[in-house]
Order: C-alpha cells, then structure tokens, then sequence
C-alpha cells in the first residue's frame, strides 16, 4: 500500500486533563499508567495526507486530553524509507512503541520477533468488530495477532461517465458489476481516434497483478514455510494476460501509460485522452480535488474474474513493539485510536476502507455513498487474506524479481511464458529468505 513519500517530520502532541484507557479509572490517578510519572508511548504514524495528518493528530490529542497517566507522543514517519528506519530501530534496541506499517511488508519484522502479539491485550468487543477474513492478514499459528488492521485498499477503475454515456454504456453498479470480459469489451467500444478505453499506469505492477490474480483463483504459491517457491500458472496469469492483450491486440489501452504512476497518469484522463482510468480506491481523493470543473467521474466497482470479485487484503495496521515498556497501555490507545468513530475519520482522511462495521456504517451515514463512497464500503466484501501475505521474503521478491519482471511484459519485452519463468526463478527459494 505504498503511495507519495513526504518528509520526515516529528510531532509531539500531548496534553493531561482525565483518564478514560479502556481498562483503567479515570478517577484513580495511578490507574494503568501508575506512578507519579505519566506513561509515554511514541506512535509512528504513515499518514501522508492531510486530512489524514489531521486525523491522526486530532485523534492522539484527544487521548492525551483524556488520559494524563497515558500520554502518546505522535512522529511522522514516511512510506518511502520507514521499513529501513524500522530495521535500524528494532536493532538499535529502541523502536517505536505503536507502529503504523502495512501487513505483508511487515511480515519480516513479525518472524524476526520484533512485533508484540497482541491477541492477549484486545478486548473481545473490539476484535469482533472485524471480520475473521481480515484478521487472517495478521494472525498465524506462531506469532498470534501481529497488529490490528484498519485500513483497506482495493482496486478499481475510474470512468468518464460523460463518455460511458456517450458510447451507450451504462455505469455498473456493486450489485450488478462487470466480469473482466465487459470491461474489456467497453474499454474497445470507448476506443476512438482521439481516445483510448482505458489507462493503465503500471510504473509499479507486480502487487496489483497480485492482487487482481485472486479473481481468477491465483494463488501464486505452492508449499509452506520454507519450502515455499513461487509457481505461476494459468490462473495467476489471467489479468496481465488480459492487461497486454488491451495494450497490444485491441489496442484500447494506452501505452504511454504502463511506465507512469497513477497520479501521474491522471492529467491524460482528464484531458480526455483516455475514457477511463485503473487504479486504488484513493485515487478519488485526488479527483476530487483536481479534476476539472464540470469533469463528470464515476467509480467502478471491482471486476469480476471466475472466481467473483477477490481481491488480496493487504491492510494498514497498527502494531505494538515486542520491545515496547508499556505493551498494555499501547493496547489501550490503540483501541481507542481505531474504535469505530476514529476509524472512520482515518478512513475518510486516506479515501480508504475501513475494516470495522461500525465505521463502515459511520462512513456510510458521513457521505451518504457520494464520490465513490458506495462503491468503496462495497468493495470489503471482495477483500481477503492472500496465501502469499505470510512469506517473509515477499517484499524482496516483489522489488528484486516480480516488478522488473512485470515491467518488461507490459512493455512487450517478453512473453507470458518468460514472464512466468522469471518469476518462478526468481521465487524458488522466497520460503527461505
């Protein structure tokens, strides 16, 4: 889930009023953070835009106010160089207490121990608030619960409904969505001299081609632990087939575009050279707020392969240093920095979907299914854990082997065959990295 990189930045928010933790009585003052001396916790957040800067702010201020014993100091981290800021930490022997991360590319930092689990240290009321599916992209046998995941990202196309119309398209909805076939064949209908059906920036394409593979059966994987090897078959191969034949046989989808990133795709859109865009769910954030005035966007529902809409969850979490001092207290903030009302704020401020029913429904009641909101809510149901999510070594395959390899396809350097080759190659031994 890896978007715009900002600046490192350091904020420290604290204030002390009452205390309201979870477990703890606001009128004792050495309930849960005990002593003299208030608790402090450092929280390592990857927000990124500014409403959901913002957000997190106002969230971390309002615990502080609440809870003097508890005070949470909030730093800024960035997408771009956290994992390597994480590493150095962990080893230095002085991480973060609460960690905001992403589940499969923490994956190594769960087998390496450096993640407290956290299945003692939740309450059952909020665990069940999350679906199983969801928490089975952070849960394992060895390891318990790694972190609590709260935000989702899945993936969908964006369309110029002034052309769907035009071309005597009508616009799917989630109940009555389009297989990949339908989007293929609206994608060459919208095709004109001047315009092509749709874009695909794929500057970064192996997780999408991931993802997306669940629809179609794609696993991806064969083995378990460290026997575990990367196999490519037909079913993992269904949608970048599907991609380079719209690139290369119909022509419908614009070439210009496979080497560009999503946002930097989007003034091609916009200008009508395209009719429709592919994309995360939290490209409507910025069409929002740059489209052209009287741009008419509409959001498409997740496409559907053999086997419905899957798509793999890889969700934002909130984790819990093993090395933490205060792993209960740390507890205790994150559930009131992801009870369902906070929860929904930060999905509002990231464009994103919240895991939790009640702030699902929060959201729901807050834009009333407008700019795509509908569509987002939906698209949980299509979310789910992904067999390739626990491999330790998945993030050095995905950059080292399986982007490059998707590149080269998409630019019609190689076959499916040799693309599924490099791949396989470059995956034997992943179980053991």
């Amino acid at each position: 889930m890896k978007r715009h990189t900002i600046g490192a930045l350091a904020i420290t928010v604290s204030a002390s009023l009452l205390l309201a933790a979870c477990g703890g009585d606001s009128s004792d003052p050495g309930s849960e953070g005990g002593g003299d001396e208030p608790v402090t916790l450092r929280f390592q957040s990857l927000a990124w835009q500014e409403e959901s800067i913002q957000a997190n702010q106002d969230i971390v201020e309002a615990w502080n106010a609440e809870n003097p014993n508890i005070q949470v100091e909030y730093v800024q981290g960035d997408w771009g160089s956290v994992h390597d800021q994480l590493l150095t930490s962990f080893e230095g022997g002085d991480p973060p207490d609460v960690i905001h991360y992403e589940a499969a590319a923490e994956q190594v930092f769960v087998d390496g121990g450096y993640y407290a689990d956290l299945e003692p240290l939740l309450s059952d009321d909020f665990r069940s608030g999350i679906p199983d599916d969801i928490w089975g992209t952070v849960t394992s046998e060895e390891h318990g619960i790694s972190g609590v995941p709260f935000l989702l990202e899945s993936r969908v196309a964006l369309a110029n409904r002034t052309m769907l119309e035009e071309a005597g398209l009508e616009v799917p909805t989630p109940e009555d969505p389009w297989t990949w076939e339908e989007f293929r064949d609206a994608a060459a209908q919208l095709t004109t001299e001047d315009t092509y059906g749709v874009a695909f920036p794929l500057a970064s394409p192996a997780n999408a081609m991931f993802n997306l593979s669940m629809g179609f059966g794609g696993t991806y994987v064969e083995g378990e632990g460290e026997d575990a090897s990367i196999v490519v078959g037909e079913d993992e191969l269904q949608v970048p087939t599907l991609v380079h034949q719209m690139l290369y046989e119909d022509k419908s989808a614009d070439p210009d575009m496979v080497a560009v990133n999503t946002t930097d795709a989007l003034p091609s859109f916009y200008a009508g050279k395209s009719a429709m865009i592919f994309g995360a769910i939290w490209l409507r954030q910025q069409m929002g707020q740059e489209a052209p005035e009287g741009f008419d966007w509409v959001t498409l529902p997740p496409l559907e392969g053999d086997e419905g809409s899957k798509q793999s969850a890889n969700p934002q979490t909130i984790s819990v240093a093993a090395q933490s001092d205060h792993p209960e207290e740390a507890a205790q903030f994150i559930e009131y920095f992801l009870n369902d009302e906070n929860m929904a704020k930060l999905a509002l401020g990231d464009w994103l979907v919240p895991t939790s029913e009640g702030a699902l429904n929060e959201v729901e009641a807050e834009t009333n299914g407008e700019q795509g909101w509908d569509v987002a809510v939906a698209s949980l149901d299509s979310l789910t854990a992904a067999p390739w999510q626990s491999l330790p070594g998945l993030q050095e395959f995905m950059d080292r082997t399986a982007t490059p390899a998707f590149q080269r396809y998409f630019a019609d350097e190689i076959s499916a065959d040799e693309l599924a080759q490099e791949l396989e190659s470059g995956g034997a031994d992943i179980g053991r990295r």
